[in-house]
């Protein structure tokens, strides 16, 4: 009886999951018959007005009031709202990839999307070693190893699919077609990422998300679990570790901006200092969230540890 109840369980989940991904992927695909700027700016407003509604909201909130306690709700409820607009257009945007990417390296007058660091890409490109990639999710982060293949950078992203399979599916070969190379974060996908470093390959990764049984360290102020894969691939095959982020212009544009190689904290003995540099990617997106707080997911549980 109890397997039963499990299976039927199962079924449900699976039934609700293909229900809502079938509900998402009618309304991007009307959206997709409207010209990129006016289905960007309907989701905005569609979703300033649906966020506050929903029960991350109130996590969103609490976690901005934890972070930003010289704030008035006022600024709080600002800051919630343009995040649930940044949402909105970064889940559009899936579907007008092809269109909205237009950088161009050899253009003189910058387009929709402009590129920083433009002269790192290129000399990273000529470099016989591996590299690192750091970003948050900021912007539209997707942009970034779309940019680096503008550049002929063979880049594999490490993502983390949706819980929803039929969503995540349409998101993967979405980015598939325009991104090259990607990784599920999945069981084994360690293992894949130091193979790749191993042969001289580059990986990009996002670091700003919760990771149960991680490092313990400090985002805000508050403690926090964070992976320590990004540092212990940096101490395995001493990589240089480049930090990467989209910035979301007025007027439906982008800045993408890759910095100089970070100085890496080491020990006694010279090897990558494992703890001290997962703190130092913590201070790198806090720096970035501090600038933009508008443009980040703050309706995770970035602070639960367990």
């Amino acid at each position: 009886m109890k397997r039963l109840l499990r299976k039927l369980g199962r079924n449900l989940k699976t039934a609700e999951h293909w229900l809502t991904a079938q509900v998402a992927l009618a309304i991007l695909s009307l959206l997709r018959r409207l010209p990129p700027d006016k289905a960007l700016s309907f989701a905005e407003r569609a979703a300033r007005r649906i966020g506050p509604l929903v029960g991350r909201h109130k996590l969103a909130l609490d976690n901005l009031r934890k972070a930003y306690p010289e704030k008035s709700e006022d600024e709080i409820e600002i800051i919630a709202s343009d995040m649930w607009a940044n949402m909105a257009r970064l889940s559009t945007e899936y579907v007008f990839l092809d269109k909205l990417f237009d950088y161009d390296p050899e253009q003189a007058e910058p387009g929709r999307v402009e590129v920083s660091g433009a002269e790192i890409f290129k000399r990273i490109r000529n470099e016989d070693k591996p590299h690192i990639f750091f970003t948050a999710h900021l912007g539209n982060f997707e942009f970034l190893p779309i940019a680096a293949a503008t550049f002929d950078l063979d880049v594999t992203a490490l993502f983390r699919p949706p819980n929803n399979p039929f969503i995540a599916d349409y998101i993967e070969r979405t980015r598939r077609a325009s991104m090259g190379r990607l990784l599920a974060s999945r069981a084994g996908a360690a293992l894949q990422l130091a193979r790749i470093l191993e042969d001289g390959g580059n990986v990009g990764a996002l670091v700003d998300q919760k990771f149960l049984g991680g490092v313990r360290t400090y985002f805000f102020g508050r403690e926090c679990n964070t992976s320590p894969l990004v540092p212990k691939l940096a101490r395995q095959y001493e990589c240089d570790v480049y930090p990467a982020r989209c910035i979301r212009l007025p007027g439906g544009r982008f800045r993408l901006e890759v910095s100089e190689k970070l100085d890496l904290p080491r020990d006694s003995n010279g090897a990558v200092d494992v703890t001290r540099m997962t703190q130092l990617l913590n201070d790198t997106v806090e720096e970035w969230v501090r600038a933009d707080p508008g443009q980040w997911m703050w309706f995770h549980k970035r602070w639960e540890i367990r």
